[in-house]
């Protein structure tokens, strides 16, 4: 069975740090897209990175990037985002999902992972 579980949210002054992890079963990262979402209240899912297994290329929303980092590790089988220097506009529930490939609607995304909270407090 195909699974991605997401884990490793929490809470965190702004300006600090969180490493949220994305574990999968049932297939390999480095053969899919990994990517990380998030939804906070109110508000629609929204694509935070991406990384595409074949060629380790990344992809990251404009306001994230220089902040986090996503990376892959092929021996655990679980694709890691970095978070440094949080804003409490970063505060919503973390989801990973896969994909044949990144740069491609969220809504084609499938095993979906139960999500991890993040909040950032000011």
């Amino acid at each position: 069975e195909v699974q991605l579980q997401a884990f490793g949210g929490g809470l965190v002054q702004a300006g600090g740090s969180l490493r949220l992890s994305c574990a999968a079963s049932g297939f390999t990262v480095d053969d899919y897209a990994i990517g990380w979402f998030r939804q906070a209240p109110g508000k629609d899912l929204e694509g935070v990175s991406c990384i595409n297994g074949f060629d380790g290329s990344t992809y990251y929303k404009d306001s994230v990037k220089g902040r986090f980092t996503i990376s892959s590790n092929n021996a655990e089988n679980t694709v890691y985002l970095q978070m440094n220097s949080l804003r409490p506009e970063d505060t919503a529930v973390y989801y990973c999902a896969g994909n044949e490939i990144c740069g491609v609607p969220v809504s084609t995304f499938g095993s979906w992972g139960q999500g991890t909270q993040v909040t950032v407090s000011s």
